[in-house]
């Protein structure tokens, strides 16, 4: 008989499995049946993106590293990190008191260096950065709706058409849907294509004349502390990703994490209570 294994931060406890556990698929997606739990090949997924090693640097007492990688990718081709990402938020927002689904959300981008190689790679003339640029919406809690990843050089009113197409294409998601803060990159003909197709107010929130440095905007801050949260993941602290799907399926693996955590705040204190 084996000895258990010793648990590392990473890893989901006995609440936030189970909080996870119906979502997840109850077959293997493909080929030989499944010999690995569910819990596992989460945790080794967790390990890579909060401590930002390769796939075959997993740990020798965590899963194999093709297993793992095996069921990030089905994940991903399967769109099922954004479902249970949806999941989790909208959980996350009943437990806060809130409708499931938002009435305003904010809109940003985030630009990061990239390794050599990969798709999509391009220079950003305003932040001297070369890489690519991750564009979130979430909602006023910060928790992620929805992200999309370009070029470095794409500017901010054209990749925000990409992926509010993307979000129109989610009625779900746009049922309480009133209005998306955004800055003055979104300004232009985008204000009027998001009234015109997804029947929001685009709100474009800016900088104070003769700011200087860092200031709090109201609800623009909100998207701050989430690019903050997701950069902690040492993952996303860089784009190592050739493609771009799998940097966008590592946003929704660490805002699924932040949101389990979370959840199992709340649910662990209510016991004690």
């Amino acid at each position: 008989m084996t000895k258990p294994r010793k648990a590392y931060p990473t890893d989901l406890n006995d609440t936030e499995y189970a909080l996870i556990a119906p979502y997840l698929p109850e077959k293997s997606l493909c080929g030989a049946p499944r010999q690995v739990s569910w819990r596992e090949i989460l945790n080794g997924i967790f390990y890579v993106v909060k401590n930002g090693c390769g796939w075959r640097g997993l740990p020798h007492d965590l899963s194999k590293w093709k297993t793992v990688y095996h069921y990030f990718r089905q994940f991903r081709l399967t769109g099922l990190w954004e479902t249970i990402n949806q999941k989790v938020r909208e959980a996350v927002r009943q437990k806060a008191g809130r409708a499931a689904q938002a009435s305003a959300m904010i809109v940003d981008s985030q630009t990061a260096k990239s390794a050599e190689g990969g798709e999509q790679r391009g220079f950003d003339g305003g932040k001297k950065v070369n890489g690519r640029k991750r564009h979130l919406i979430v909602d006023t809690l910060g928790l992620l709706v929805l992200a999309k990843v370009t070029a470095a050089n794409v500017q901010d009113v054209h990749a925000g058409q990409q992926i509010f197409e993307t979000l129109r294409a989610r009625p779900h998601l746009t049922k309480r849907l009133l209005t998306i803060f955004a800055d003055g990159g979104y300004r232009g003909d985008l204000v009027n294509w998001a009234k015109e197709n997804l029947h929001v107010d685009l709100s474009i929130v800016l900088k104070k004349e003769n700011q200087k440095g860092f200031q709090v905007l109201p609800k623009r801050w909100v998207i701050e502390r989430t690019n903050a949260r997701t950069r902690r993941n040492r993952r996303l602290a860089r784009d190592y990703e050739r493609l771009v799907a799998s940097s966008e399926a590592f946003l929704y693996i660490a805002m699924i994490r932040i949101g389990l955590r979370r959840l199992s705040l709340i649910y662990d204190s209510q016991t004690v209570s």
